[in-house]
This record gives structure tokens, C-alpha cells and sequence, in this order.
């Protein structure tokens, strides 16, 4: 997401080198350039105009520090705007009601509702330990009220069942006295949709708001659906009382103009973000993060939490205890850690939260860390016998080939791994040997970035 915004915003604080002020004449094509930026975005034009102009007016005449050079004191400014056009806080959700706490979700069709509906659920019981329980009033789609369910079950929430034969009022106050007689914290209410605004669907949903009095309602939307999202945001914002947004469909954006004009347009706050179709792939959202993201400064604090929400303790422990110990770092190991990365979104979503130097080609390492070579790696870790995965050396030739027929790979791959491991093995190694403490000194500043320590 942002890619394209990325790239040109710091093409134009690139275009400020060499200059040692800021100054109406050398800015004035540089804020041009910003402007450009963000329509090729998708950011809706009163959105660009304002934006710009307040960058315009604390930009000309900023005096650049001994620090700074003239494009780094623009991008220090672009990003206070931005943080302030995304939301300034990170706003989470409201649970000081009595439960259940009901959360509706309202949207046009295809925005993602029932799938976000899924996944909010699985965040709310593992980071929040709250019982949550899911239920459809779209009672004209028979397909929307089993996909709910089935995904209710492969998440491990509870599911007040629907039907189209009933009225969505009357699926409402089931499922209220459901939630409390299960003594579930939270109730979500997934609803109807359509492929565009109508007088209909918004009586309905309004109705079925009023009914639930719903502590958040959050408007569902697709971050690639360009104006058209910010023209159904104002339409839902004008007949609902809408406490967030939700965006979906983030990782497959390039442009993300519609996270900029959502937030502007309704002066509600964005809450998460969709970043993929695992159960799993949903994101607190966080302005100062976000424009740190779309700056290319990396989103360093997201990443650790994913870290440390998605890697399985005992397992993380015990690895800890053998690189300690100085025993060897097997390919069992490498499998675990290699599954993780995986369920967090493989290499590529690691990737879009860390700082990337000017320099540095981002698309071309997402596609050199794909998903999809770990999960060769994996398979070809799991062809062999445990034997093999505890002492790599045994491995010879005839192994090889059965390992590689196995997995249905090559016996270069099998190579390529068993080097692979290797080189990690030899990394840990000089870890449990203190070497992490030399590698620290080695680097700048000699210590982890601040949101590393």
C-alpha cells in the first residue's frame, strides 16, 4: 500500500538537494510535484488542495538545522501533516458498556464486511481474551449468512444463526439475548450490502442500528475503490452515526488514496486495515506508523507487535535455550521459523514495515522473498526423516534425491536449503559465542534502532 505515494513524495524531497533554504521559488516545484502525487493516489482534490496548502504555508521560509538538509526538513513537515490528515491518535475501540459491547459493521457489497467481521472477531479474542459472538442480518444473500458462519467456526467465535425468511430487527434482538445468555463480551453484526448506495439498504441498516444501539459502527470499505469509496463513506456518514472506518484490500493498493480522503472527508477515524485474506490479516491502524510507512520510514513498532503476537512463545523459548546452550540450530528450527514468517505474511509484509534506504529496490526483494518459496522450503523440510532434519550432514546424495522427489522440487533446491541452513547455523553460533554484542558494535550508533532495543 502507498507504493506509488512513496516513490514520488521522495522524489520530490530529493528534488530539494543542494538547496540550503527553503524558499517560495525553490519549493514552488517541489509542492507541485507533491500535489501530482497525491491525485495519481487517488486523493480527492479538496483533500490534495488543503493538504498542500498547509504545507505551503509552514514550509516557505522554514529555517533547515544543521541536521537537516532542505529535503529532509520537507519530509519532517509532510509527515506531521500526514499524521494529522490520517487522525492524529490511534483510536481504539470502545468497550465501557455493558456486554455485550455490539459492534456493526455497514458497507456496499464487496467491500469485505463478512470477512472483516471474521477476522475482527479472531483479533478481539486473541489480543483483547474477549468471547465474542458473530451474527449475518443480510438476509438477501443465503451465501453471506453461511460464509459467516463457517468462518465464526474456523476463528473459534460464536455464531447466532440467520435465515433470509426473518427480519433483520428481529435477528437483532436473538441475537442480543443469545450474546447474554452465552455471556459474550462482544456481539458483531454483520449487514447487508449493495453494489451501490439505494434508499433501501440504508433504511434497513439505519433500522437495524437503532435496534442494536450499537456502541461502534464502522464503516467497511475497499481501499482500491478510489472516489467511489469516499462518495459511499459520505452517503453512510450522513445516515449512520459512525464512530470508524475500516480498510480493506490494503495490500493490494499501490496507490492508497482513499485511507488519506476517508479519514478527511467523514472526520471519522480509521481503525484497522484488511492486509490480506488469512483470518489473522487485520491491523490496528496507527497515523504516526502509517505515515512513517508512506514516507518510506518504515512502521518498525507494527512489526514488533506482530513479532510478538504471532511467534509461539514455547517454541521461541526453547530455540533461545539452545542458541544460549551453543547446540545446534537444526533444520526443525529452521522450519518453525520459516512458518512463522509465513503466517505473518511471508518476507513481503515484513518488508513493507521496515525503512528502506533511497537506494534500495523494495519491489524487487518482495518478489525475491516470496511466500511461496518459503512454503517449498517448508515442504522439503518435512519430506525428510527426523534424523535428517536434527543432522543436516547426514544428508548425501541418494537422501537428496528422495528428499527432492518427495517434495516435488529439484535437488538443487535441497542444496540451496542445506546452504541456507547452514549459514544460519553458523550465525547462531557465533551469537551463543557473544558475537550478537560485536555485530551490535559493527553496526551505527552501535545499537538496535530505538524501536528494535
Amino acid at each position: 500500500m502507498f507504493d506509488t505515494l512513496t516513490t514520488r513524495l521522495s522524489d520530490a524531497a530529493r528534488s530539494l538537494s543542494g538547496k540550503g533554504r527553503l524558499t517560495e521559488n525553490n519549493i514552488k516545484d517541489t509542492l507541485r510535484q507533491v500535489r501530482l502525487a497525491l491525485l495519481e493516489a487517488d486523493v480527492a482534490l479538496p483533500v490534495v488542495k488543503g493538504f498542500v496548502d498547509r504545507i505551503s504555508v509552514r514550509v516557505i521560509g522554514e529555517e533547515v538545522g544543521r541536521s537537516l538538509t532542505p529535503g529532509q526538513a520537507l519530509i519532517k513537515i509532510i509527515h506531521g501533516e500526514l499524521v494529522g490528515l490520517l487522525g492524529g491518535q490511534h483510536a481504539p475501540l470502545d468497550f465501557k458498556a455493558q456486554p455485550p459491547v455490539v459492534i456493526l459493521l455497514a458497507g456496499l457489497q464487496g467491500a469485505g464486511k463478512t470477512t472483516t467481521a471474521a477476522k475482527l472477531a479472531k483479533r478481539l479474542m486473541d489480543r483483547e481474551k474477549k468471547r465474542v459472538m458473530l451474527v449475518s442480518v443480510d438476509v438477501h444473500r443465503p451465501a453471506a449468512i453461511l460464509q459467516l458462519q463457517t468462518l465464526a467456526e474456523e476463528v473459534g467465535a460464536l455464531h447466532c444463526p440467520s435465515s433470509v425468511d426473518d427480519k433483520p430487527v428481529s435477528i437483532v434482538d436473538r441475537a442480543i439475548d443469545a450474546a447474554k445468555r452465552s455471556h459474550a463480551d462482544v456481539l458483531i453484526i454483520d449487514t447487508a450490502g449493495r453494489l451501490h448506495v439505494d434508499d433501501d439498504m440504508m433504511q434497513e441498516v439505519v433500522a437495524v442500528q437503532a435496534r442494536a444501539k450499537a456502541r461502534e459502527t464502522l464503516f467497511v470499505v475497499d481501499s482500491m475503490a478510489g472516489q467511489d469509496a469516499v462518495n459511499a463513506a459520505t452517503a453512510f456518514d450522513n445516515s449512520l452515526p459512525l464512530t470508524g472506518i475500516v480498510l480493506t484490500k490494503a495490500d493490494g493498493d499501490a496507490k492508497g488514496g482513499v485511507a488519506l480522503s476517508v479519514r478527511e472527508v467523514t472526520g471519522k477515524p480509521i481503525r484497522f486495515l484488511g492486509v490480506g485474506e488469512k483470518v489473522d490479516a487485520l491491523e490496528a491502524f496507527h497515523p504516526e506508523r502509517m505515515a512513517s510507512r508512506i514516507l518510506g520510514m518504515g512502521d518498525v513498532l507494527t512489526l514488533v507487535e506482530e513479532i510478538e503476537s504471532g511467534v509461539g512463545k514455547d517454541k521461541a523459548q526453547k530455540l533461545a535455550k539452545k542458541i544460549q546452550k551453543g547446540k545446534g540450530f537444526d533444520l526443525s528450527d529452521l522450519r518453525d521459523q520459516l512458518q512463522q514468517m509465513i503466517d505473518m505474511g511471508g518476507l513481503g509484509a515484513m518488508l513493507d514495515k521496515l525503512p528502506m534506504p533511497g537506494n534500495v529496490n523494495a519491489a524487487a526483494l518482495k518478489d525475491n522473498a516470496n511466500e511461496q518459496q518459503m512454503r517449498r522450503q517448508v515442504a522439503l523440510i518435512n519430506a525428510m526423516t527426523p534424523g535428517e532434519r536434527r543432522f543436516p550432514k547426514t544428508i548425501n546424495g541418494s537422501r537428496k534425491k528422495r528428499i527432492a522427489t518427495g517434495s516435488g522440487a529439484q535437488i538443487q533446491d535441497v542444496n540451496r536449503l542445506l546452504k541456507q541452513h547452514m549459514q544460519m547455523e553458523k550465525m547462531m553460533k557465533k551469537m551463543s559465542r557473544g558475537g550478537m554484542k560485536k555485530m551490535l558494535r559493527g553496526m551505527p550508533g552501535g545499537a538496535l534502532p530505538p524501536g528494535l532495543r
